[in-house]
Formats: C-alpha cells, structure tokens, sequence
C-alpha cells in the first residue's frame, strides 16, 4: 500500500493520541525505521502495559484460543496474553504477514474489540504496523474488509527528529557526526538482493558495536563493523569518515579555504566520501529557485562553484559526481546545475 502522505514519528505520535485512542490505527512503512518501539513508548507515555504479538509467527488459535466445554457448552477461551481485566495496548506488528486465516481470526478483535465472549478493557488501544510490498519483507495481501476496518497512516524518516533521539539515547558521536553531514545515509530503500541497508536501526546497531569496542579500533575493524550493518557504499564513506577523524581535511575547513581536497592516490576513499558530502551540503544549503536566494547563498554558490571546479583538476570524475543525479531523489537546484554544467565542457578539454 502507498497512501501517497507520509508522517514523521512526531507528528504519527499526535496522531496516534488523538486517532487511536478511539479507533484501531495501522502503520505501515520501511523495515528498521523505528515502528515498534514507537508504539512502544507512545503506550508508556499513556501509562499502558504494551502486548506485541508478531503476525509472522502466529496461528489463528493464538487469537480466538482453543475450545472448552463450560456448563455443556462449547465457548472459546482466549490466550492469557490477550484476555487481561486491565487496559492495554494490543500491538499487532507485521499483521500484514499473517496468513489470511490469521487476518480473519483478527476481524471482530480489531472491529469490534471482543473475541468470542471477551471483551478488551474499556480504555484499551489496538495498533497494527508492517512493511510494505516494496520493501522487499515478507508481505501477504490484506484483505479489503481487514483494510477497512483500520485507520492508515505512513511513517517517515526524519533525520531532524532522530538527531533529538540520538542525543538523548547515547548514540556513539562518531554515528551522530557523519550522518550530521550525510542525514540523506539515515536512511535507504531495501534493496532487491541480499544485503545489509542502512536504517535508523542498523546506525543503532553500529553504534551499540562502536561504544563497546571503545577507542583503538584499526580501519579493518571499522570497515568489518560498518559493511556488516549498513549500505555497502555507506560502510565505505564511514570508513573514510573515520580515518579522517583526526585528519587535516575536514570540510569546513576545505569551505574556509584553509585545505585544498586531498589529492594522494592513497585518499581516494576520503576524497570520494568528501566529494559526495560537499553535494549534499549544496543540495541541503541552496534554495530550488534562483529568485530565493540570499546573500549568504549568493555566498556560498559562489564558494561552491569555486570548489567544484578545483575538484575537477584533482579527478574531473569526482567533479561530475557533485552535478550528476544518482537516482536517490536528491539532485542540486536545477539553476545551479546549470551554470556548473556550462563550465565541465571546457574543464573537461583542459584535461586532455
């Protein structure tokens, strides 16, 4: 499913207080973004114990419960984690890869709040999330009347809001830093084939393995740690960041004029991560039109175009990668592309 709007965690989090506490909600997004332990602590913020049951894994039995003759009648009997005398937050996670025997065992639940002759607390909440087709997760098709018995909403990264989360959950600084100066790593579709991504989750996991490691990691360690959680050409920009760490081009400095881009052989790898973080820098600093620019971009257009002409001496390849679109959604301002792109023909000719 595409809802065609997406919602941050904050403004999902205003949603949900006001949407769920009176009908059932279902989120669906990438995998990794932080759905779980969202309605996880918006449960916590309404003081509710919060029942996760994982679709993936459950049996329709799990649900209804299992048949016992009571007075000479058959009546179903709930299981003990679901049939509680208290308010609570039924969270459904990947209701979505439930088979349709699960999903209909879910119909009068998520409805109606009741499974047989029981009925959820008055004051419970139920919320359901999953991935979506595209993410390449394991996804079965819900039912129209399963759909239509929910409220739909998508949530989004946003890097802004996970840096307020970063800071007050201990992030490792060294994640914090280079995703301050790529916030468009944060995050990645899934990819087709078998391979570690890059997710709020995954940069969490990275930092869990750096803050126990501690000082003294050697660059094979960081590259071993970084490839086995993150987007392949993320885990290489990471290792370039970290060997530059303590290093004489950062880029401020190069911005400043204090620096020229490396230019060694050997820094290949730091000049590709600087090269691709000076492009976002531009894509993040410069408006989309020509006509909302101030002075301090008129500034830093001017520096830009400066810096991405001397790239072009030291690897013109480099250079093309600043203007070139790689495909991610993220591309310069159209009028500043074109006033680079008038110049690479003539840059190009020098070289030759």
């Amino acid at each position: 499913m595409n809802i065609g709007i997406n919602v941050s965690q904050k403004e999902l989090s205003e949603f949900l207080l006001n949407v769920a506490v009176v009908r059932p909600v279902f989120i669906w997004g990438p995998p990794g973004i932080g759905k779980s332990s969202l309605v996880e602590q918006f449960a916590a913020d309404l003081g509710l114990p919060c029942v996760s049951l994982l679709g993936s894994q459950l049996a329709p039995e799990d649900i209804i419960g299992v048949p016992q003759i009571k007075d000479g009648v058959s009546q179903f009997c709930p299981p003990k984690i679901i049939a509680r005398t208290e308010p609570y937050c039924l969270f459904l996670d990947e209701l979505n890869a439930c088979s349709q025997e699960v999903q209909k065992a879910f119909y009068s639940l998520i409805h109606e709040r009741r499974i047989g002759e029981y009925h959820l607390p008055e004051g419970s909440i139920v919320i359901g999330a999953g991935n979506r087709a595209q993410d390449s997760a394991i996804v079965k098709p819900m039912s129209s009347a399963l759909i239509n018995r929910m409220f739909h909403v998508q949530l989004k990264v946003s890097p802004k809001e996970w840096f307020g989360w970063a800071y007050d959950n201990g992030i490792h600084p060294y994640v914090i830093e280079y995703l301050q100066a790529r916030p468009d790593h944060l995050w990645t579709q899934p990819p087709k084939t078998e391979e570690p991504f890059s997710t709020p989750r995954s940069w969490h996991m990275l930092s869990d393995a750096l803050n126990e490691f501690k000082d003294g990691l050697s660059l094979e360690q960081v590259e071993v740690l970084a490839r086995g959680c993150l987007t392949p050409d993320h885990a290489l920009q990471f290792k370039a960041f970290h060997k530059n760490l303590k290093g004489k081009y950062q880029l401020n400095q190069i911005l400043n004029g204090d620096v020229r881009f490396p230019s060694d052989a050997a820094d290949r790898d730091l000049l590709y991560f600087l090269t691709l973080s000076f492009r976002a820098l531009i894509i993040k600093t410069l408006p989309e039109k020509k006509d909302s620019m101030k002075e301090d971009h008129k500034s830093f257009a001017h520096r830009a175009k400066a810096l991405i002409k001397e790239l072009s001496e030291i690897s013109l390849e480099m250079a093309q990668l600043v203007v070139a679109d790689h495909g991610e959604g993220q591309v310069l301002p159209g009028w500043f592309t074109v006033e680079i792109i008038r110049d690479l023909p003539r840059l190009a000719g020098r070289d030759k």
